[in-house]
């Protein structure tokens, strides 16, 4: 689960991670006054707003400024809420903003220039260890320092067992170049970073950049941090951070009836029941010439009324040119699941405009498809894995 930046800084100063301050507004007024507020702490006038929408790049798209005075913040404000927002990371039409984030400026002058570094935590999923991944190049894209100097990059890996020790920490702060009071407070960052991803059973943590400002303080002026939706049983506060406007209203609408929907940007729909069959099933499409569409399991209950809530959200990707059922009846008979799609293509109708691929195999395989072939049904059946590629190619041209 994503979360916005105003939650992922709330997590991180929970644990004792500086950071930027900031307050939400949903509104030029309230911009103004969460301004007011961060002046009497800060004593500085001025401040950062910035979009809080789940994406990067935010900066690229005119969803970061700079406000020098009161009059500034409720203009800026008013501009990038509401906005679509288009960043590198969203489609064309962009996402709206709802709300932003006014946050105190950090980039003051002083003894010496502020330095911006990048750091990350997250699983190594090759060696399934935690690791911190860190930069000396922060504010700009990672993907970019990895292809261009590589040599920039380092990562420190995280022994389970031991958790990560003081000496990793100091290596981490030795290899950004920190010395005196700059060295010794990253230490505490980079530890009590570590602390809050592991505490908070947090997936991802990017900070970028993390601030060294003018007078030796390392804090995080931005965050990314995505939880891990299986454990969010023990962060019930976590849990209701979820902003749904943020996520596919599609894949929103299936966890809502129980189904696993994850939408990608194929046009051949796939319903499987079990992720390992969908992820052979999607090779399957792609073997066959099409790109899949989605990522749905209907799981072990393909009844009618499931079915049909299934074939309704794929439906409503209106790239879908095909759709191809592959389900295995291991627990579930073969001749329900077809009695299920017969009954939802009726109730569905004209819904139904592309062509579907039913593949069943399993207990009474056989009698599932007699009944789709006498269906009188626009559905073609197949039985082997090459079959339903055939078809699904055949469909297509």
């Amino acid at each position: 689960m994503n979360i916005h930046e105003y939650q992922g800084k709330e997590i991180l100063n929970s644990f004792g991670v500086r950071i930027q301050r900031g307050i939400v507004a949903h509104n030029a007024k309230e911009a103004v006054d969460a301004a007011k507020e961060l002046t009497e702490q800060t004593g500085t006038g001025w401040h950062v707003i910035k979009a809080q929408v789940h994406a990067g790049g935010r900066g690229k798209g005119g969803g970061v400024k700079l406000a020098k005075n009161l009059k500034e913040v409720e203009e800026i404000a008013g501009e990038i809420i509401g906005m679509n927002l288009v960043t590198p990371q969203t489609s064309a039409e962009g996402k709206k903003v709802h709300q932003v984030l006014v946050a105190e400026d950090v980039y003051y002058p002083g003894d010496n220039e502020p330095e911006e570094y990048y750091m990350s935590v997250l699983l190594n999923r090759a060696t399934g260890r935690n690791m911190i991944m860190y930069s000396t190049e922060g504010g700009v894209d990672i993907e970019t320092v990895a292809e261009k100097t590589p040599h920039l990059i380092f990562t420190e890996e995280i022994d389970p067992a031991t958790g990560l020790l003081p000496f990793q920490a100091r290596r981490i702060a030795f290899n950004l170049g920190q010395s005196g009071t700059g060295f010794k407070e990253m230490v505490k960052f980079v530890m009590a970073l570590y602390t809050a991803f592991e505490k908070s059973d947090s997936s991802l943590f990017e900070i970028n950049p993390v601030l060294k400002t003018s007078d030796d303080k390392i804090l995080a002026v931005d965050s990314k941090v995505s939880l891990d939706d299986s454990a969010l049983f023990r962060h019930k506060d976590y849990a209701e951070m979820r902003d749904v406007r943020e996520e596919n209203a599609t894949e929103v609408e299936a966890k809502e009836v129980g189904l696993n929907y994850v939408e990608l940007d194929g046009n051949v729909g796939c319903m499987v029941n079990g992720a390992g069959l969908a992820m052979a099933t999607m090779d399957l499409i792609k073997q066959a010439g099409g790109e899949p569409a989605n990522f749905l399991d209907v799981g072990g209950t393909a009844d009618a009324k499931r079915v049909e809530e299934a074939f309704r959200l794929i439906l409503k990707d209106d790239k879908v040119e095909a759709i191809l059922v592959n389900i295995f009846g291991g627990i579930v008979r073969c001749d329900r699941v077809a009695q299920g799609i017969v009954d939802a293509y009726k109730n569905l109708g004209d819904a139904i405009n592309v062509p579907i691929i039913v593949r069943l195999q399993g207990t009474n395989a056989d009698i599932a498809k007699e009944l789709i072939d006498s269906s009188g049904l626009k559905i073609h059946s197949a039985v082997q894995f090459q079959e339903a590629a055939d078809k699904v190619q055949e469909v297509l041209k």
